[in-house]
This record gives structure tokens, C-alpha cells and sequence, in this order.
């Protein structure tokens, strides 16, 4: 194309430096800065993101099914069949969980008290991976076992193998308004676990489900059921499978997203500001592209008129310049994309930013790049 090998020959010809030069390497400046930027600041969101749901994951059941009706233990057994049917669950099982007061000596914490299969647990997620002391034990032998998190056996002063009392909240109204005392039931400390998740390490303990049921009065019934499924991503499909199936009025259902869609929802939006605040610096640069092409046009005065005179319609010298302009956002946009793909790389590679260990969970700042990033960047700024 003609216009584009004009365009070339122009952006190459600039040998002497003047201000339109300047305006020019200005603008390349600021795409490449720009795109570099967007690029890193992404990858870091998406490292926090990545690290925050694998924290999360690896603890939380993927989809939870929580039962909100009476006597619905028909239904929960039609729900059992369903889940051992389809190929995509690769484990699920019952729980019981109800708000507890476990005390030791003066010491008292209201936590959430958990009962779940002593034999479900699998080895790579779950309970069972998380124990730091002591042993993934709830099989009763006497007294009933419980497993509780780091910081609440600072807070409560518990070691493994001490023994803590529970009493339910569920008791405690019973007590009042029928002044029976209320039922206690001591748990022998099997095990410590921590998940880095302030949420359950400080308010969440764990017993076997028959342990917990005896103490919260459950009888037959459950909470709800825990599912894992093979990829994570079904879990929305599944979600609207049972919604569908089973209805909603005696059953709520939540997928890991759901579990904690404020963080996952603050974080998106953190995400966008950055997107968007970080665009701008393209978009001055932007200007600085229009300038230029400006003064190039009032410099090339002589040789439009060449061209019109040569046959070259408006629109054939409007596309010279805009090629002109494409290709200044084009070098910016390549040179910021390879920028910020270097620093990326150096600090993946080499950990050149680094965390406080004693601080923070990670040791390094983490840093994930994702190829629709940088298709967005660069679309974006090509725009």
C-alpha cells in the first residue's frame, strides 16, 4: 500500500532533531511506559488473586449444598444419589455446624464448631493437609476428639492431647427458657491446623459429625454437604443443575466464589481501578500522537500538494498520517509489552522484589502473567 510506505519513510526520515521528534519519542515514551505498567500491575493483582483462591481452595469445598428446610432427609438422600450419579463430583460428604462456646480454665471463645466423617478427608485438600501439630484424629475413644486452629489454642491455651469444654448456643437458649442446665461435653485436642485464613483459624473447630451431632442436638438431621469436583470451573454449572433438580426453598447452594464473594468482588474491583487509572497514561500519550501528526502535517505541506497534484485523494493522505500515528502507537505498544514481560520474568525468576517472611505468608511478591492481559493491554492501546 502506497499510504503505508509513505507513512514508513516519513516516521524513518526524521533524521534532525526538533520539537516534532521530541512530541514523537514523547509519545512512544509514554505507550511504552503505559502498556508496561498495565502489564505489571495486572500480573501482581493476578499473583494476589491466584494465591488468595489457592489459600481458599485448598481448604474450601467447591461447591456447598447448605439444607434450609425441616425433615428433609428424603430429599437429602435423592440429593446423595444425584452427586454419586454425575461424573464430575469426585467427593462429597455431610456436615453439622452450629455456634459453640469452647472455654478452658478462664479462658472462652465463641467459635463455629464443625462436625464432619472422620474417613472423608482426602490427602491433598481439606482438614487433613492443613495440620501442623498433632494428628488428623476424630475417632472417638472415650472422650470426643476436636481439632482447632493455632490461634485459637494461644487464645484458649491448649496444647495437643489437653482437653477443652464445649457447650452449644442452641443449649444455652434451652437453659433459659427452660432452666435445665446446659449440655456440656469435654473434647479431648487431637490436632492444630492453620490455613493462613484468619477467618477459620481463629473462629473454626472440628470434631467427627457423630460428636458434634450427640453435643448440638441434630439427631438425623445435617447442615448441608460439601462437594469437590474434578474442575473447579463446573462448579456454576452444577450449581444451576441442583437449583433446577431440587428447587431452592429447602435448599441453598454455594459455590466456592459465593463462599467469599466480597473478597473475590473487592478484588475485581481493585483490578478494573488499576485497568482503567493506568490507561491514562496512554491516553496522554494519545495526545501527544495527535500533536505530533499536527505539526507533521503543517511540516509536510509541500509534499501533500505534490501528492494531490499527483492524483492522491483527501483520503488517501488522511490514511498516510493515520499509518503514521499506528505505527508510533504500534512501537510503544510492543516495546511496553516486552518491558513489563522482562521485569515479570525477572521477578518470577529471581524474586527481586521480596516480602518479609515473618510479615506476610509468601516470601516474594507474587507475580501471574495471563495472555488475555496483555491481549487487553495491547488491544487497548492500539485503539
Amino acid at each position: 500500500m502506497i499510504e503505508y510506505f509513505i507513512a514508513k519513510r516519513y516516521l524513518k526520515a526524521k533524521h534532525k532533531f526538533n520539537l516534532i521528534t521530541v512530541i514523537s519519542a514523547l509519545s512512544v515514551g509514554g505507550i511504552t511506559i503505559g502498556v508496561a505498567a498495565l502489564i505489571i500491575v495486572l500480573s501482581v493483582f493476578n499473583g494476589f488473586g491466584s494465591l488468595v483462591k489457592s489459600i481458599l481452595i485448598s481448604f474450601d469445598p467447591h461447591l456447598r449444598i447448605v439444607v434450609t428446610g425441616d425433615d428433609m432427609r428424603d430429599k437429602i438422600e435423592e440429593i446423595n444419589s444425584y452427586l454419586k450419579s454425575n461424573s464430575e463430583v469426585k467427593i462429597f460428604f455431610p456436615y453439622v455446624e452450629s455456634k459453640v462456646i469452647a472455654y478452658n480454665k478462664r479462658s472462652y471463645e465463641i467459635i463455629n464448631l464443625k462436625g464432619i466423617p472422620a474417613e472423608n478427608q482426602s490427602q491433598n485438600w481439606g482438614l487433613k493437609e492443613k495440620i501442623i501439630s498433632g494428628n488428623y484424629d476424630l475417632k472417638s475413644d472415650g472422650l470426643g476428639k476436636i481439632i482447632i486452629g493455632l490461634p485459637l489454642s494461644l487464645r484458649l491455651s491448649l496444647r495437643v492431647g489437653d482437653t477443652v469444654t464445649v457447650t452449644s448456643a442452641r443449649n444455652i437458649e434451652r437453659m433459659i427458657t427452660s432452666f435445665s442446665p446446659p449440655r456440656s461435653q469435654k473434647f479431648v485436642v487431637a490436632g492444630l491446623f492453620e490455613t493462613n485464613n484468619r477467618d477459620y483459624d481463629v473462629s473454626y473447630a472440628f470434631t467427627s459429625i457423630g460428636e458434634a451431632k450427640r453435643l448440638l442436638g441434630y439427631g438425623e438431621e445435617i447442615s448441608g454437604i460439601d462437594v469437590r469436583l474434578g474442575n473447579i470451573e463446573n462448579a456454576e454449572a452444577l450449581k444451576k443443575e441442583l437449583t433446577d433438580k431440587f428447587g431452592v426453598d429447602n435448599f441453598s447452594y454455594y459455590t466456592w466464589y459465593d463462599l467469599h464473594k466480597d473478597l473475590y468482588s473487592i478484588m475485581s474491583v481493585e483490578r478494573w481501578s488499576a485497568y482503567i487509572l493506568l490507561s491514562l497514561i496512554i491516553a496522554v500519550a494519545t495526545f501527544n500522537i495527535f500533536a505530533s501528526l499536527t505539526m507533521t502535517v503543517l511540516e509536510k505541506k509541500k509534499d501533500i500538494a505534490i501528492l494531490r497534484s499527483m492524483g492522491a485523494d483527501a483520503n488517501t493522505v488522511r490514511r498516510i498520517f493515520m499509518y503514521e500515528g499506528l505505527l508510533v502507537g504500534l512501537i510503544g505498544t510492543v516495546a511496553g509489552i516486552i518491558l513489563g514481560l522482562t521485569v515479570c520474568y525477572l521477578q518470577i525468576q529471581y524474586n527481586f522484589y521480596p516480602l518479609d517472611p515473618t510479615k506476610y505468608i509468601i516470601n516474594a511478591m507474587p507475580v501471574k502473567v495471563m495472555i488475555t492481559d496483555i491481549i487487553a493491554i495491547g488491544g487497548m492501546s492500539l485503539f
